[in-house]
């Protein structure tokens, strides 16, 4: 059975007719049309739309059109009195967190804290930097205004200059041809 007969199987499950299945599931009716005739494949959204509307459907049997197409309603099991003590299952409530507190006895104590002794580790040690070394770094600039720039260009007429391109930080540029 092809994936759109068990669409048109879904529709026929539903007693809705295509129209209102459309409706139902939330997808064009058009696309219903399309997909019962053979014409169009249904997409992954399609069958998700069809099995959270239906979820008594089996997806094996939607998707591959393997087993069963409900599921079927497995007998819930009854623990009953008349039932020996080893066969009920019993269940053990988990701790809060309070009964946790008053099981440990070293609650609240002060832990002292210990350094973690150093280790050599094969990574490189990155040495500070002195203070010679910051004063030099501080007094260079790194961003420089256009209009330096230019000065700086112009005073410097043992080059010839071809081309001046600026670039913004919003991603435009301007092109100067002297």
């Amino acid at each position: 059975m092809s994936l759109n007969e068990r669409i048109s199987k879904v529709i026929e499950y539903s007693q809705f007719t295509p129209s209102e299945f459309a409706d139902e599931i939330d997808v064009q009716r058009s696309s219903i049309s399309h997909i019962t005739s053979g014409r169009n494949k249904p997409s992954l959204e399609f069958i998700i739309k069809i099995k959270s509307r239906f979820p008594e459907l089996l997806w094996d049997w939607l998707v591959t059109g393997e087993g069963e197409m409900l599921k079927s309603e497995v007998p819930e099991i009854k623990i009953s009195e008349e039932q020996p003590e080893e066969d009920q299952v019993r269940t053990t409530p988990l701790p809060d967190l309070f009964t946790m507190m008053n099981d440990d006895d070293e609650f609240g104590t002060d832990e002292t804290e210990t350094e973690p002794a150093l280790t050599a580790s094969g990574e490189s040690v990155i040495p500070t930097p002195d203070k010679a070394a910051e004063k030099i770094s501080d007094s260079q600039r790194l961003e420089t205004s256009p209009e330096e720039i230019l000065s700086q260009v112009i005073g410097n007429q043992t080059n010839k200059i071809k081309r001046i391109v600026l670039f913004y930080e919003n991603g435009k540029f301007e092109s100067f041809e002297p």
